[in-house]
């Protein structure tokens, strides 16, 4: 069936107007003249930790300006490029406009959902906690392969990445990991794979090859900023010291450097072993520790609000993803319903179309609350 050029350029377009209203390219242009006025002053590096923040976030407003631009430029060109092959009747030019007719329409849509992301810790960078559930040594096997997925896709993306803590589970696999992504948006992307993910696969650690289901649980939490006001008395802390150590018990530090954090009235636990030192490592986990219980405070408000809202159908705490790879092979999201048979490219970090779908299912449960 021929494409309807005309429509679907004018659905882009119509899109982007969308996204620029959203995005307020007058406030972003005047946000960048004023962090290029405080780039230029002779004393900026007399910080290094302020002028870091600042050239970050001008090359952040800048980028973000140029993508909205460069769409806008993309589809005239591909205007241009429709009527070139419409006068000739030249069928490769209508070819080539079709195919990027189909990279405009994704580019746009990823751009789209990026102006969804306007929630009050959506610019965060993100901390990413994976634990294994129910299903013993598969569960710990899952759980790496989550966390290998997850690092995959910051990879694809350029993100770096940071590891925290890691808990080796006996057999294989892990107890549990957590682990930085930074880069601004990461908790407001990331934040749509927190729950509980469920795998269905002939075990390869049963000798009898049954099917086994085993269970696995990530928490994303937002990045704790310097600007936030998030006082922990030491009275409400308990700090343990034990030995870092590897996959299956072996040393690999031989000081009491790693450090476990309990905040007494919440019961939130936190361990890092992964810094060179038990200052490092304390540091280290009382950032996570602050992360957790901001959003954790954030919770409870909501929590307040939805009460007075009346019952919501959503709930972000229960089963939200299945990964099937026996009798058949498929990875669905319960919630929203998007599913792919690419099981191998999912676990290999191609989440993306998850993460797109969670972020609108995610905004459209939010706008039904309202």
């Amino acid at each position: 069936m021929a494409v309807d050029f005309p429509n679907e350029i004018k659905n882009l377009r119509t899109t982007m107007a969308s996204v620029r209203e959203v995005l307020d390219l007058e406030k972003l242009k005047k946000q960048i003249v004023d962090l290029e006025e405080q780039s230029a002053t002779p004393d900026l590096w007399d910080d290094p930790d302020a002028a870091q923040k600042i050239t970050s976030a001008l090359s952040r407003a800048n980028a973000e300006n140029d993508r909205v631009e460069n769409m806008d430029a993309a589809i005239d060109d591909l205007e241009v490029l429709v009527e070139m092959g419409t006068e000739e009747n030249d069928a490769d030019t209508l070819a080539e406009a079709e195919r990027e007719l189909k990279k405009l329409q994704k580019a746009v849509g990823e751009l789209e959902v990026r102006t969804l992301l306007n929630g009050e810790f959506d610019e965060r960078e993100a901390v990413v906690t994976i634990r294994a559930g129910a299903g013993g040594v598969d569960a710990a096997d899952f759980a790496e392969m989550l966390m290998r997925m997850y690092l995959r896709w910051a990879e694809r993306h350029g993100y770096p990445t940071k590891v925290m803590d890691t808990s080796y589970a006996e057999e294989a696999g892990l107890k549990s990991v957590t682990f930085e992504v930074n880069v601004p948006y990461a908790f407001g992307n990331l934040s749509v794979e927190a729950g509980t993910h469920r795998l269905v696969r002939i075990s390869p650690f049963d000798n009898q090859g049954r099917r086994q289901t085993s269970f696995a649980a990530v928490e994303v939490v937002p990045l704790i900023e310097t600007t936030d006001t998030i006082e922990i008395p030491e009275n409400e802390l308990k700090i343990d010291v034990f030995r870092s150590s590897g996959p299956g018990g072996q040393s690999v530090n031989t000081t009491d450097s790693a450090v476990r954090m309990t905040h007494i009235p919440t019961g939130t636990v936190v361990s890092m072993q992964n810094e060179k030192s038990q200052i490092q490592n304390r540091a280290a986990a009382l950032r996570v520790m602050q992360s957790r219980l901001l959003l954790l405070k954030k919770q409870e408000e909501d929590a307040q609000k939805k009460e007075l809202a009346g019952d919501i159908k959503a709930s972000w705490g229960d089963q939200m993803r299945s990964y099937v790879l026996h009798p058949y092979q498929m990875v669905k999201d319960l919630r929203t319903e998007y599913e792919v048979g690419n099981t191998s490219g999912v676990f290999d970090g191609d989440i993306d179309g998850f993460i797109e779908a969670g972020i609108r299912w995610k905004r459209a449960a939010a706008r039904d609350a309202e």
